[in-house]
């Protein structure tokens, strides 16, 4: 695979975010942005350091109300390393005088490298290079490698090592009216004998204790060094001096052990960290066993593609793999939209694992295991939202923290206008059809029939029983209708001078609900009988409701214009049209046309004018022949050409206010504009680490849209579909990408690797001791046994391959 580094050059304020985020270090387990060690929050960095499932929950008053938000909490920052030449001020980028700033991220190695040179005020030069690593390895470890050369004097440089508790949340402007302030201080400490510093602070309301201990270590042993202890309430820090002389680099190191009351085989967390930050090795030791580590992951990751776009898409899957590595698997978390990388959406888990999911079964099936028993643990807590609201079965959330309650805000902020909003995104039901559609596709992809037996299914059942009570039955035209909820578009939450939130017939979701049902009555018949009998004695599932679940798939209502292009939502075509040109030419960029409008004292909900892709979600989900097949499940009869229509009309109203909908863009019109889709593809890859939203980086990374620009190339451009026990490719390279090289993991065989070209196709595997795996290529079908290649070249280059598969409706 290519090596490539990300790479910064000088020191830009106005980018420091941006850059933080995106030399995020992270295991899975914990991760700590790019800052600077010698750099607080101050509104140019912000140091924050993130434990996956650590949650918080604060009160605030807001326009008058009070509100309750829980929050990923900004762990202690255990970077501080300040440092100064005699009779100075702490050097630092913001305040010193900065004569080269370089910074380095090895995606392959997992190692963020800067090299600095200071000036003091009296002309004394400082070089700093800086080697940092979040070990994937050891989980619980972090270390900074810190290297001095004084370049034209000789004398003392004081250095401060500290860990810091003293911080809050408030890495996101629009949150800074809410209170931040998580961290309470337990303790402080230093053993001089053991050479180890600690802090421990707990959460203010989940009570969850964070221990973090650390060694500092000079390596130059040849002259004594003085050190000090130094503390205040909730910080603890270590001082040391250091005998310069010139021309010679010093070493300090700085290894850091890092448990929560969490954590599981721990008796308690500051004994856990005191313990283990003795036993941490020398750094290079640490980088090794870290190096290896991220080979191992990148043995089943790599995604290789000719020219420019290699850089983003290592980057990508490298911050993919830290926010969700093996160690994710020891955990009871889910999948922050943001990563670990920052404080937007407050860490909630949204419907965005949807778009993580197919890289996450042919890499880390593992990881998509445990992120399902994330939902599954809440099961009760949506079982008792749905019957709080008067329905049956189960009611996940739009946002998930800690407990699966519904984390949703009921006020949003519109930076625009200022104004603090009601809030109706609560009504995004179609976050249980993603956790449903992974149930069902983690089993395709794996074949775990153990996990259907024992939790998909009745996740199925429960999402189905919840679709069944919310869908109302239309007794004249034998439909069900679907309303009052939102769909992904999400600028839509109400009809124009309507008294309730809420549209009805959203086309996505009531095409989802019915592939939903359909997964529902498919898990059932894989049961055994015994099982099967069995779980619905348990449920209280009679055969009348298994014969609702299938009625209510056959007769659910879509709604289409008048030429057949299906309407994101019935009155949606009834909408006044938005004159586009006129908004672009005054605010040229009008992603967020709802915060534009609103501070116009005007409504997005009166126009055709969607935030991002919602009925081409069908599309994307179920690809062009499941969606058709669908419809006609329920009695419609639609042709390519009306989905073209529907395409054409859809993309003409998007302002592809979120990173997803560029994903969604680029896969639907693979098949029908290559071009096009190369450029929404490009936009996908640029989505982060050119910050195409316009500073939404800074507060986090989408990880949604990572993983949909990856698997642009790991499933869209290749054909790639492994529904029906059968690994199955047509690809259909756009001209811009000559070829591209894959290696997945495939119902356990580990090493798959897979070569597409426009001139043809090959698939080879690794030699084991497995049995053989159906494979599809071309049209043709045959049996791959471990240690076998098998190659089909096209016999005519100029004709038009059929697009990718997708899923296709399921009947039991």
């Amino acid at each position: 695979m290519q090596h490539v580094t990300l790479s910064y050059e000088g020191f830009d304020p106005a980018a420091e975010g941006l850059r933080e985020a995106l030399c995020t270090l992270g295991n899975g387990y914990v991760a700590t942005r790019g800052a600077a060690p010698e750099s607080p929050a101050d509104g140019v960095h912000y140091p924050g350091t993130y434990f996956a499932g650590c949650y918080d929950r604060l009160t605030s008053t807001v326009a008058g109300r009070a509100v309750e938000n829980e929050d990923l909490v900004n762990a202690p920052n255990w970077l501080p390393l300040t440092f100064r030449t005699p009779g100075q001020d702490w050097l630092s980028l913001a305040g010193g005088d900065v004569l080269e700033h370089r910074q380095d991220l090895d995606t392959r190695r997992g190692l963020l490298t800067r090299r600095t040179r200071f000036r003091d005020s009296v002309g004394r030069v400082l070089a700093v290079t800086q080697r940092r690593l979040v070990s994937m390895h050891d989980p619980h470890v972090a270390a900074l490698e810190t290297t001095f050369v004084a370049e034209n004097w000789s004398g003392r440089l004081e250095v401060r090592a500290g860990l810091d508790g003293r911080v809050s949340n408030s890495g996101v402007a629009r949150y800074r009216d809410l209170d931040g302030r998580h961290l309470v201080p337990v303790a402080e400490g230093y053993d001089r004998d053991e050479g180890v510093a600690w802090l421990q602070v707990r959460t203010a309301t989940s009570q969850i204790r964070i221990a973090q201990a650390m060694t500092v270590v000079v390596n130059d042993r040849s002259k004594p060094v003085t050190a000090t202890f130094d503390h205040t309430a909730g910080e603890s820090a270590v001082r040391l001096w250091l005998d310069m002389a010139q021309g010679v680099p010093v070493t300090v190191e700085k290894r850091v052990a890092m448990y929560t009351s969490q954590d599981q085989a721990i008796s308690e967390s500051l004994h856990a960290a005191r313990r283990h930050a003795v036993r941490i090795p020398p750094f290079d030791e640490l980088l090794a066993d870290h190096v290896r580590a991220w080979e191992r992951l990148w043995r089943t990751s790599e995604v290789a593609v000719p020219g420019d776009s290699q850089l983003a898409l290592n980057l990508y899957v490298f911050h993919l793999l830290q926010t969700l590595s093996e160690h994710t698997t020891q955990l009871d978390v889910g999948m922050p939209a943001r990563g670990l990388h920052g404080e937007a959406y407050r860490g909630h888990i949204f419907w965005d694992e949807l778009f993580v999911f197919p890289f996450l079964l042919l890499r880390l099936p593992q990881v998509a295991r445990s992120l399902l028993m994330y939902r599954w643990r809440r099961l009760p807590r949506a079982r008792r939202a749905a019957a709080e609201a008067g329905y049956r079965g189960a009611m996940y959330p739009w946002q998930s923290g800690s407990d699966g309650r519904d984390e949703t805000q009921r006020m949003h902020l519109n930076p625009v206008s200022g104004r603090w909003l009601e809030d109706h995104t609560d009504l995004q039901r179609h976050v249980g059809i993603a956790v449903a559609h992974n149930v069902w596709q983690y089993y395709q992809a794996s074949g775990d029939l153990a996990f259907l037996h024992g939790y998909g299914t009745e996740m199925l059942v429960e999402i189905a029983r919840f679709w069944c009570s919310l869908a109302t039955y239309d007794a004249a035209a034998d439909r069900y209708d679907i309303r009052g909820v939102v769909g992904p578009d999400e600028y839509h939450d109400r009809y124009p001078d309507a008294d309730r939130p809420g549209i009805d017939n959203n086309a996505y979701t009531n095409v989802m609900v019915t592939r939903v049902l359909r997964y529902a009555l498919e898990a059932l018949a894989l049961l055994p009988e015994r099982e099967r009998k069995a779980l619905r004695s348990r449920l209280r599932l009679t055969e009348h409701e298994t014969d609702l679940f299938d009625h209510v798939s056959r007769r659910m209502r879509v709604v289409f214009h008048g030429d057949g292009v299906i309407s994101q939502f019935e009155g949606y075509d009834r909408l006044a049209e938005l004159d586009w040109p006129a908004y672009r030419s005054r605010y040229g960029v009008v992603r967020r046309l709802d915060r534009i409008l609103e501070a116009e004292n005007d409504s997005v909900n009166r126009y055709q004018a969607s935030k991002q892709a919602d009925v081409l979600m069908l599309l994307f989900l179920l690809g062009e022949r499941g969606v058709l097949d669908a419809l006609a499940a329920l009695g419609y009869q639609l042709d390519r050409a009306a989905l073209d229509r529907t395409v054409d009309y859809y993309l003409a109203r998007t302002s592809h206010g979120s990173t997803l909908s560029a994903v969604v863009h680029a896969w639907v019109l693979a098949s029908r504009d290559r071009s096009a889709s190369w450029r929404f593809f490009r936009e996908a890859l640029d989505s982060d680490i050119g910050d195409v939203q316009g500073g939404t980086t800074a507060e986090g990374i989408h990880l949604g849209a990572m993983a949909g620009a990856v698997d642009l190339v790991q499933r869209c451009y290749t054909g790639l579909d492994v529904t029906g026990g059968v690994l199955r490719l047509e690809p259909l390279l756009p001209d811009e990408l000559d070829a591209l090289e894959l290696r997945l993991r495939y119902r356990d065989h580990w090493g798959i690797t897979v070569r597409c070209a426009h001139d043809g196709v090959s698939v080879g595997m690794e030699r084991s001791r497995q049995l053989p795996i159906t494979v599809a290529l071309d049209g043709q079908q045959r049996a791959l046994a471990p240690g076998e290649i098998w190659e089909v070249r096209w016999r005519d280059e100029s004709r038009d391959r059929r697009p990718p598969a997708g899923e296709g409706p399921v009947d039991p």
